[in-house]
């Protein structure tokens, strides 16, 4: 049976107007050998590279559905390692844009990060309160350390020592040995929440800061005197030196470093960044002599025996730091990043609260100055975009919000025109699209020329807050509704400014002549116009619809059956059918001959806020709180698509031929441009069911082997690594068949097995070349998840079939790997298993042997590489 309906779909086109995430951090990178010009942000599931010199996106790194909430480069900043809500952590190449691997670790959302000296270990904290080590290089994970009870704040590294140090919002600071993953000091210091800490001069000092008006500094000694009662020494003490107090208001948000660990900066919930100095070592000698000489004079001033002179001046916090500025930014700071010149100069990167990064310039001098050098906010509003149209050839899109109006050209993502204005709550163009129609929350309406960039306007046409502009089908007027009940009839008119009446110019502007009123019983949310000009249409704040005669204003019907008010609407082309979306996550289609409800759809999880019709069709788009937008057939009432949406509400969109515009608490614009691949509704439902099917885990959530306890494994079981010991499990039962039916023929006279379709496909003609194959087709990091997953009996094929793979040397370290995790995973199963004894005394001195072997191999091939 052939197709009676075929959809189009519509496919992602383009992001603009979010310039920095507040909610995540920014990050200095380094892009074709140049350090200080380009800085990572994140967008929200994308992340974006600005170039501050040219405001311009440099590089855009393509994400998941889930926000961004971390960022840390490593120390050469060639790699980027990004953080999301989901737990994971992805490590990009900056030079290719390219997904390096993917660290699935944590069960909630990506706190911190931090890369060691080396830039060959990451550590990740996230609000499961687990810290995971992870190995860059060999892309798994290597340790993961519970004892923190809430969100992971911070954790960095210790130069020059296998430490790690973590702190939370328990309000502890815990240091962790690297070799044993095991704490050996926690710092209680803190009575609340510890929200940062930060590891300067060198690994010398640690700093902290919480709720108190003051940072505390801490002192990392070499432990080198140990009592004989102690059974675990510990490698470090950590002395409390001093604090340094904060001028900045509220608890502090975040302290930053740069790479040297000689600057410091630190800022609160206000605009104040207050920036630290630390002293290199010969400086902080210096100081301390001289301090020393001071108190000697001070003493033989007031006649005091001198008994301290022979001995050593000890160093104060006071000849290690010392403040070098605070200075105001523009705004409330969310995040900031230090970097430091070859001349002294010191960039800082600031993150605000608007949408907007600025770039200042400090001078480390004894007077220290701070310059402005570069201010990003040209790319995007100061606050959620509110309302979002199209020009009639879907060429420009203009965007409002509560400070301005933009107007952007839809191809390039490049803002055309910024027009300063009030609360925008409702947008248009004026038919020839040079000019836009904006209602204000303040119950004006702004009449804009798009050319010039001005008001020409301002008309006090309400008293409450006109929540709907629409213009008419005969593009002679348009008709405004608004929260103090009343309904106003607008025409379009050309008239003399006033300021240029007396002075004989013959320029004129658009200006709005109202014509009519009608008053209504209720307070007005959105307005729509049938096409033919027969019928106006008012959803009230009683949950209702009113439908007048254009020409009369005679009521004619009202439709009622919402449960909450109606927050948009829309009519089609050929005036047949309404659509009405309400706060009750409901859209009814109704037929306005009669008014007659024709079907009811539970179409989103949250208020629907926005509806839109496509033209000359009968379908049309929606989006709501959930964040999602929806595509729908009005005919059969069936649910076309489901386009990636916000990640936070969605509250407005606009449809043209073949665009779709919408914008979201997300400070995101998302254009949507429809494609020529077809869509077919039984196959699209299919496919969400797989997507479904496939989020969920057969296995559930615990790494657990049945009959031993849970294994406190630093990463994640999922959908990929199921998949994987599936094809192991399958390998190793395919390759058990084969052999089996080898020896049976044994080089008689009758024809050879065939060997399975799939080592066939593969061109493997040996099994346990199949077996291999399977091993190595596992990502790094999901290989111990994946043989967790193993039953026994699979276990015991794949340990007996190992010596044969390391006599053949093949991928020594894949399976010396697997062996050493099998064997600590089944250590009791395998001794009670005779069969497999003799296997492991062979694999114990093979394994030893394999390893050597490689061992020497790498290091004869370093030597020839360099």
């Amino acid at each position: 049976m052939g197709l009676t309906k075929q959809y189009l779909r519509y496919e992602k086109d383009g992001v603009f107007n979010l310039i920095a995430d507040p909610n995540c951090n920014v990050e200095f990178v380094t892009l074709n050998g140049q350090e200080g010009r380009y800085v990572a942000v994140g967008g929200g599931e994308d992340v974006i590279i600005w170039d501050l010199r040219l405001s311009e996106k440099t590089v855009v790194l393509t994400g998941e559905k889930k926000a961004v909430t971390r960022l840390a480069a490593n120390p050469e900043g060639s790699q980027l390692a990004v953080g999301d809500e989901a737990g994971n952590v992805r490590i990009f190449d900056l030079s290719s844009a390219e997904n390096i691997c993917t660290l699935a670790g944590h069960r909630h959302a990506i706190t911190c990060l931090s890369y060691d000296q080396n830039g060959t270990r990451l550590a990740s904290g996230s609000k499961d309160t687990e810290v995971i080590v992870w190995d860059v290089v060999g892309e798994r994970g290597l340790h993961r350390m519970s004892g923190h009870k809430g969100d992971i704040t911070q954790v960095r590294f210790l130069p020059d020592h296998e430490v790690l140090v973590s702190s939370s919002k328990d309000s502890f600071i815990k240091f962790w040995d690297l070799e044993t993953a095991h704490c050996f000091i926690t710092l209680s210091a803190h009575k609340a929440e510890v929200w940062d800490i930060a590891v300067v001069h060198q690994g010398r000092y640690l700093i902290s800061g919480g709720t108190e008006p003051e940072l505390f500094v801490w002192e990392i000694k070499e432990n080198t005197q140990q009592s004989l009662s102690e059974d675990n020494l510990c490698p470090l003490r950590c002395i409390k030196s001093g604090s340094l107090v904060r001028s900045c208001v509220g608890r502090l948000q975040a302290l930053v470093t740069d790479k040297s660990g000689q600057v410091l900066g630190s800022f609160g919930t206000d605009r104040n960044l207050e920036i630290f100095w630390f002293y290199n070592e010969d400086e902080v000698q210096n100081r301390t002599k001289k301090r020393r000489k001071r108190e000697l004079k001070q003493k033989k001033e007031q006649g005091e025996e001198e008994q301290t002179e022979d001995l050593e001046p000890q160093t104060n916090l006071t000849d290690a730091v010392r403040k070098l500025l605070t200075f105001k930014c523009t705004n409330k700071i969310k995040s900031c990043d230090f970097i430091m010149g070859k001349t002294g100069e010191i960039r800082c990167s600031c993150v605000l609260n608007n949408n907007k990064i600025e770039l200042y310039s400090v001078l480390a001098k004894s007077t220290a100055e701070h310059k402005l050098l570069r201010t990003l906010e040209k790319c995007g509003h100061r606050s959620e975009v509110r309302a979002v149209c199209f020009s009639s050839d879907a060429l420009a899109v203009a965007t409002g919000s509560a400070e301005s109006v933009r107007v952007w050209n839809r191809t390039s993502q490049s803002c055309l025109r910024t027009i300063a204005t009030d609360y925008v709550t409702s947008l248009t163009f004026v038919p020839g699209d040079r000019h836009l129609l904006a209602g204000l929350k303040s119950g004006s309406i702004l009449v804009m020329d798009i050319g010039t960039a001005e008001i020409l306007e301002e008309i006090s046409a309400h008293q409450g807050e006109v929540w709907s502009v629409c213009v008419m089908p005969n593009n002679r007027g348009c008709v405004s509704g608004s929260g103090d009940k009343s309904l106003k009839f607008w025409e379009f008119e050309v008239v003399t400014p006033l300021n240029e009446e007396n002075s004989g110019s013959r320029a004129k502007v658009l200006s709005l002549l109202h014509t009519r009123s009608l008053q209504l019983e209720e307070g007005i949310v959105c307005v729509a116009i049938s096409p033919n000009m027969r019928y106006i249409a008012a959803s009230l704040l009683d949950s209702t619809v009113k439908i007048f005669f254009m020409d009369t204003l005679k009521f004619f019907v009202s439709l009622y059956g919402h449960k909450l008010p109606v927050l948009c609407m829309d009519i089609s082309y050929d005036s047949t059918l309404i659509c009405t979306g309400s706060a009750d996550k409901n859209i009814k289609i109704w037929g306005l001959d009669f008014g007659d409800c024709h079907k009811s759809i539970f179409a989103h999880d949250g208020a629907i806020k926005s509806l839109k019709f496509v033209p000359k069709t009968h379908y049309f788009f929606s989006c709501g709180r959930d964040g999602t937008v929806k595509q729908w057939d009005a005919d059969n009432y069936e649910r076309i698509m489901t386009l990636d949406g916000h990640l936070g509400a969605a509250h407005c969109l606009d449809v043209s031929t073949s665009y779709v515009v919408s914008c979201g608490s997300d400070q995101v614009v998302r254009i949507y441009a429809r494609s020529s691949e077809p869509l077919v509704l039984e196959d699209e439902r299919e496919e969400e069911r797989q997507k479904e099917d496939d989020e969920k885990l057969v296995t559930g959530d615990d790494s657990v082997v049945p009959g031993q306890a849970a294994h406190s494994l630093p990463s994640k079981k999922t959908v990929g690594t199921e998949r994987a010991a599936e094809q192991l499990i399958e390998a190793i039962q395919l390759s058990e068949t084969y052999r089996g039916d080898l020896e049976e023929w044994n080089g008689a006279k009758e024809t050879k097995p065939v060997p399975p379709p799939l080592m066939t496909a593969l061109q493997i003609e040996e099994p346990d070349q199949f077996i291999l194959h399977a091993l190595k087709s596992i990502q790094s990091s999901d290989t111990e998840e994946a043989l967790l997953l193993l039953p026994f009996s699979c276990v015991s094929s794949l340990l007996s079939r190992i010596p044969y793979l390391l006599r053949k040397g093949r991928d020594i370290e894949t399976v010396a790997r697997s062996l050493l995790f099998l064997v600590k995973v089944h250590h009791e199963p395998i001794l009670q298993t005779k069969k497999l004894l003799s296997a492991i005394k062979e694999l114990s001195t093979l394994s030893i042997g394999s390893i050597d072997q490689e061992r020497v191999r790498c290091s004869n091939l370093l030597i020839f590489c360099f």
